[in-house]
């Protein structure tokens, strides 16, 4: 048993340095988080060469590859969960508000309506700064960001005028099509 053990433990030692790196800190900064990762992978590909290795050596580069984009966002942004565990507690943190608010506990039509915007305000809403970081948004930005918002509460207002009435959103369009063309 004492051969598969450090064979095991072997393998292993890149797996502790891994999580020891994306271990979540208050001085780590996407920058130096994914220099100090990209190093590490270059170390085992260089000291792990053996046959044996190169499964684990391909399955892990190939793994981290798949991840590299959105692994590292969480160090620069406070506001985004670290860990799943901390994820998992903000959904449930706002899925707790909704049910306050609204009195259901299906929440799936209020993320359609609202989307993203839910995480967004109840976030800001925590923050320290967010009276001056809105005041840092331009006019115009805010004026292109409300008519896309628009536009998407639009399509949620339209199914539901659908859903609700469809004869009656039928006959709707019918008049506004002639009005057009009469």
């Amino acid at each position: 048993m004492n051969p598969v053990y450090e064979a095991v433990s072997r393998l292993m030692k890149p797996m502790d340095y891994i999580a020891t790196i994306l271990s979540p800190g208050e001085d780590k900064t996407s920058e130096t988080v994914e220099w100090e990762l990209s190093m590490l992978l270059d170390w085992v590909k260089q000291t792990y060469t053996l046959e044996s290795d190169e499964l684990m050596v391909n399955n892990l580069l190939n793994f981290s590859k798949g991840f590299w984009r959105g692994l590292f966002t969480c160090y620069d942004h406070y506001y985004i969960p670290r860990t799943n565990n901390d994820l998992e507690q903000f959904f449930r943190q706002t899925k707790a508000s909704h049910r306050r608010i609204t009195g259901l506990r299906n929440w799936n039509s209020y993320i359609v309506r609202n989307g993203e915007m839910i995480v967004l305000v109840n976030d800001a809403l925590r923050q320290e700064h967010v009276i001056s970081r809105l005041r840092s948004v331009s006019f115009s930005r805010y004026k292109a960001r409300k008519a896309q918002w628009d536009q998407r509460l639009t399509c949620v207002i339209l199914r539901k005028k659908f859903n609700r009435n469809t004869e009656g959103y039928l006959n709707d369009l019918e008049h506004k099509w002639n009005l057009l063309n009469g």
